[in-house]
């Protein structure tokens, strides 16, 4: 009886740890990336960077991101998820500190790339160590308040990304971050002492991950330079790769991906789908709202990231709820009707202007805030449910990847919108019209990529499949 009760202390110690981390961990990146929009204009002024450059010091994290997610996900299954996870954690507290002493807009994108590839460690990892540790009952709450920490850091990105900007300079934000990097390294250290590597002994699939990484890059490369003829070679040249890639992995005994997730496992397939619209909708609309509060109305980063916290505090607020409802009801069902609200809330932005007052903005936001927060953990869960545990690094490198592909897509959208109605030229009152009219293009194509969304999640089955 003593041994059951301290084999259920352990247990409960182990569990409370890794949350922790991993949600200190989730805190970090969307941080950095919501107070790195509302660095932009600050970023330009010191680089005398154009719009397009300045979309490449959002986009070069994401593609680098979405490269190595899945790669590092499967290596975690076979080496040991936590060994990744915490490499990760110092390479990203690494490139962190080297972002400071950025000397041009080259030097900063380089070590963004750097910096993504540390954020695919991580997320290539932490879904999957999760999912190790909290049995199907739980999952959903521990991955709600995973989601959670996510949000935080969206929520306190404008806020503090504002002020630091404003007052101590962007460099300020990568400044204010390593002390948290140090911390994560010193919990894992301390506090968690197992390892999982539910696919140990398996061999390492090198060529598919290396035409992976290739065919993905080529293809978002070529999408964000669209309609330029270098952007359909590219495009045209990731297909290709992309084909030969699933040939290859439906051959090899120990893929890097597996492709028989897809066509026999119904919820893993649409859930996946569903967040790749989902993020390839939503993920430009902080980098277009940011450049249009600074730049049309005329705020300080301050101003505008207070303005900009209101979606971030809804998820952040919903996503535990939905996450814990969604281990008693069809997590389908929550994920479809958080996209629908999703898909509301972006129909509506396309309808805003120069004049349009502040507080309908904030509103939008509230929406879309509501529509995310009561999807991404619900379909998280089904995800991470609906597959057997040596599957769990690919599966939680396949929610990474989806959202940071969708992201890629979806910057890659609005880089070509700019591109179209903008061009090299830098933002000021000459383009502003060109802007607007990019935004509101931007917004219409979200907008019919939810409603495509809302079909994709309501596709799969009722019933999850519980590991």
């Amino acid at each position: 009886m003593t041994e059951i009760t301290e084999q259920q202390t352990e247990d409960k110690s182990l569990k409370k740890s890794v949350l922790l981390v991993a949600s200190f961990a989730a805190f970090l990146t969307p941080f950095l990336g919501s107070a790195m929009n509302l660095a932009l204009p600050a970023i330009g002024k010191d680089f005398n960077a154009n719009a397009i450059e300045l979309g490449w010091v959002i986009s070069s994290f994401i593609l680098s991101s979405a490269i190595f997610l899945l790669p590092f996900g499967r290596l975690g299954d076979i080496i040991g998820r936590k060994k990744i996870f915490n490499l990760g954690i110092l390479l990203f507290t690494v490139s962190t500190f080297l972002i400071i002493f950025s000397w041009n807009i080259t030097t900063l994108i380089i070590f963004r790339i750097i910096q993504g590839l540390s954020s695919g460690m991580i997320f290539g990892t932490s879904m999957a160590i999760i999912t190790s540790v909290f049995k199907p009952g739980e999952r959903g709450r521990a991955m709600g308040i995973n989601v959670t920490a996510t949000y935080l850091g969206l929520s306190l990105g404008p806020i503090i990304g504002g002020l630091l900007t404003q007052y101590l300079g962007w460099r300020s934000i990568f400044v204010f971050l390593i002390p948290f990097g140090i911390v994560s390294l010193i919990l894992i250290k301390k506090k968690i002492k197992t390892e999982w590597a539910d696919a140990s002994g398996e061999k390492y699939d090198w060529k598919g991950s290396l035409i992976y990484g290739m065919a993905l890059f080529l293809f978002m490369y070529g999408f964000s330079k669209l309609p330029s003829v270098v952007g359909w070679t590219c495009l045209s040249a990731g297909v290709i790769l992309a084909i030969l890639f699933l040939i290859i992995e439906l051959k090899v005994s120990n893929p890097v991906f597996e492709f028989r997730l897809v066509f026999r496992n119904r919820v893993f397939a649409f859930s996946g789908i569903a967040a790749l619209i989902n993020y390839s909708a939503t993920s430009a609309i902080g980098f277009f709202i940011s450049l249009y509060l600074q730049y049309l109305k005329g705020f300080d980063a301050r101003t505008a990231g207070l303005i900009m916290i209101s979606q971030p505090v809804a998820m952040t607020l919903l996503s535990p709820v939905a996450g814990k409802l969604s281990d008693k009801k069809n997590p389908g069902i929550i994920a479809s009707i958080g996209m629908g609200i999703i898909a509301l809330g972006l129909i509506m932005l396309c309808f805003i202007n120069i004049l349009t007052p502040v507080y309908i903005i904030i509103l939008l936001l509230l929406t879309l805030g509501i529509g995310f927060g009561l999807f991404s953990s619900p379909n998280s869960n089904a995800i991470m449910s609906s597959v057997e545990k040596k599957h769990l690094g690919i599966a939680s490198g396949a929610v990474g990847t989806m959202r940071m592909v969708g992201q890629m897509m979806s910057m890659g959208i609005a880089m070509m919108l700019i591109a179209l109605y903008i061009g090299k030229n830098p933002i000021n009152s000459s383009t502003y019209p060109g802007l607007i009219s990019a935004m509101r293009t931007g917004f219409l194509i979200f907008s019919i990529l939810s409603v495509l969304g809302v079909f994709a999640s309501l596709a799969r089955n009722n019933k999850q499949k519980k590991n």
